[in-house]
């Protein structure tokens, strides 16, 4: 029996891996569909798609940075959802902690590099995380959905933006030209991301990403914060009756979320090629939606940490490779987003056919420690049995039979 759950739980773990990248090719498949209905060749727009996300440096260099702000948002989706709490806040924390960096660029401009940068990053994160910690209060103190609460922010947070971009923090060349177009002046030079190679794009975004994932493992399943974390998203009441305090951690993890976010809109503004913050009016002008799609690159990577890191890349390399799709066989915008659109449709449907799997390979588990066990304890009982007390010794031969000792 022992075997058969074994086998049943290594099964269900590989087919739960399996889950997202079928999700990917069936979604892949229905876009070749599409493709045909517009006389449009699928094998060589997935060729050129390829080709554009991952077919040289300058289109993997493009693949890295968009998958960037995948992996924050993803990483900080991750930490929440350990403590069973949905994160829809990821494009407002984005543009807060966008809007909070800035700031600190354009306020202290004569700061020197090796103290600006670490400024305006750690500046970010406490954007971010002021913005993650309000719906995470206003669920673990007072009971409102967090799902309402973040999603409701992010429509507070790109309306202050706009007022600041087009106010208090806009280029004054913009106002003198008549244009105003929302955006703040060339930030310093000292707040640049450092780039890679002595020139090109590919800047150190990517991988302070990395290294964020992997601290974000590190917290989960090595310190006592992460293992409160995960016993509150586990069972609040139990968390409870063991001491840990749930309301506080459930607003920690969505402070850690929102910072997470707001690190990944620092990012974006200081690692930018025009080295601005702009926006044409929306978040998506900012973030370009990364605060939704790091939601399906946490869910395309089994809401881990470090399987995130993968999936970001891979879900970057197809809003990368869906351009270069479009320019080589001449379809229109419109499918390219259908595209993107029908692939994450695909990977969120099958989430919960993998929380299945995952609950089966952990009633497996269970089963086979609890066999274990059973079978350990018949072992036990069968030794006390058969050797308790020794039998006693016979009498040599000729000597007299013992004397009762009950008899005078």
């Amino acid at each position: 029996m022992t075997t058969a759950n074994s086998s049943l739980r290594s099964r269900s773990r590989y087919v739960a891996y399996l889950v997202p990248v079928a999700a990917v090719v069936v979604a892949l498949l229905i876009g070749a569909i599409m493709l045909l209905l517009l006389d449009a060749s699928p094998i060589e727009g997935f060729r050129e798609m390829i080709k554009g996300a991952f077919g040289s440096a300058d289109a993997l260099t493009s693949t890295a940075l968009k998958a960037t702000p995948l992996l924050f948002v993803g990483v900080g989706i991750t930490i929440a959802f350990r403590a069973n709490v949905i994160n829809i806040g990821g494009e407002g924390q984005m543009v807060a902690g966008g809007l909070l960096g800035t700031t600190v660029a354009l306020v202290l401009p004569d700061w020197p590099a090796v103290i600006m940068l670490p400024a305006v990053l750690i500046a970010g994160m406490v954007g971010g995380a002021i913005w993650g910690a309000i719906p995470g209060a206003l669920k673990a103190y007072y009971g409102v959905n967090e799902i309402l609460s973040t999603i409701m922010l992010n429509v507070v947070a790109v309306q202050l933006m706009n007022y600041l971009l087009r106010g208090p923090l806009i280029d004054p060349g913009e106002i003198e030209r008549g244009t105003r177009i929302p955006q703040t002046e060339r930030l310093q030079e000292g707040a640049d991301l450092p780039l890679l190679f002595g020139s090109g794009r590919l800047h150190i975004g990517p991988f302070i990403a990395v290294a964020v994932a992997v601290a974000a493992y590190i917290l989960l399943w090595r310190t006592p914060i992460g293992y409160r974390v995960r016993a509150v998203g586990q069972s609040t009441d139990a968390a409870q009756y063991a001491g840990i305090p749930v309301k506080r951690t459930i607003v920690l993890a969505m402070t850690l979320a929102g910072a997470m976010g707001g690190l990944a809109g620092a990012v974006l503004v200081f690692g930018s090629e025009s080295h601005r913050m702009v926006t044409d009016g929306s978040t998506a002008g900012f973030t370009g939606s990364a605060g939704f799609n790091g939601i399906v690159a946490a869910l395309f990577g089994g809401l881990h940490p470090l399987w995130t890191i993968p999936a970001s890349f891979l879900f970057g390399g197809l809003l990368v490779g869906g351009n270069a799709l479009q320019r080589a066989v001449q379809v229109p915008t419109p499918l390219v987003l259908a595209l993107n659109g029908i692939v994450v449709v695909f990977v969120v449907a099958t989430d919960r056919y993998r929380r299945l799997l995952r609950e089966r390979a952990s009633q497996a588990e269970t089963a086979a420690q609890l066999a274990s066990q059973a079978e350990s304890n018949d072992d036990g009982a069968g030794e006390a049995a058969g050797g308790g007390v020794p039998p006693p010794i016979p009498p040599p031969p000729g000597s007299p039979p013992p004397k009762d000792e009950a008899t005078p």
